[in-house]
C-alpha cells in the first residue's frame, strides 16, 4: 500500500514538474530579442584569407567580439604575427568600432595601419599579420 502511495506521490510531482516547465516556456515565447535595435544594420565578420580551418567563418556582431592567438579569444587566429589579444570588434550606437588592443604587428583597416577606433561598414577589410576578414551586412 506505502508503494502505491509512493509512485503516485511521484507521478503527481513529475506532472507538476513538466506543467511548471511548460508554463515558464510558454510565458518566456515573444520575449527574445533577435535582431537590435530598429534602425542598426546587422553586420558580421566573415574571414576571407588565412588558415584554411577558418576561411570563410562568419561572426555576427551582436556583441564585443575579441579577435586574438588566445584561446580566451572570440576569434581565435592560429598566426605567428597575430598578438594574443590582437584587436576588438564592439558595436556602439548604430554603428561598430574596431579598435586595436595594443597589437605588435597592428591593425589594417583597408590598406592603413589603426592609430585610434574607427568606425566600420560594409565592404571595410581588417588585416591581422596574414589574416584577412571582411565586414559584410548580417
Amino acid at each position: 500500500m506505502v508503494d502505491i502511495v509512493l509512485l503516485v506521490g511521484k507521478l503527481l510531482l513529475l506532472a507538476l514538474l513538466y506543467l511548471f516547465l511548460f508554463a515558464a516556456v510558454r510565458a518566456g515565447i515573444g520575449r527574445v530579442v533577435v535582431a537590435g535595435p530598429a534602425g542598426v544594420k546587422a553586420l558580421a565578420i566573415k574571414v576571407v584569407e588565412g588558415p584554411r580551418e577558418l576561411r570563410g567563418t562568419k561572426v555576427t556582431l551582436t556583441g564585443p567580439v575579441v579577435i586574438g592567438r588566445s584561446p580566451d579569444a572570440d576569434i581565435v587566429i592560429a598566426d605567428d604575427f597575430v598578438s594574443s589579444r590582437h584587436a576588438r570588434v564592439v558595436p556602439q550606437g548604430d554603428g561598430v568600432v574596431l579598435e586595436d588592443l595594443d597589437s605588435t604587428n597592428g591593425t589594417v583597416l583597408n590598406g592603413a595601419l589603426l592609430g585610434a577606433p574607427a568606425a566600420l561598414t560594409a565592404g571595410d577589410e581588417i588585416t591581422l599579420g596574414t589574416v584577412r576578414l571582411k565586414v559584410e551586412k548580417a
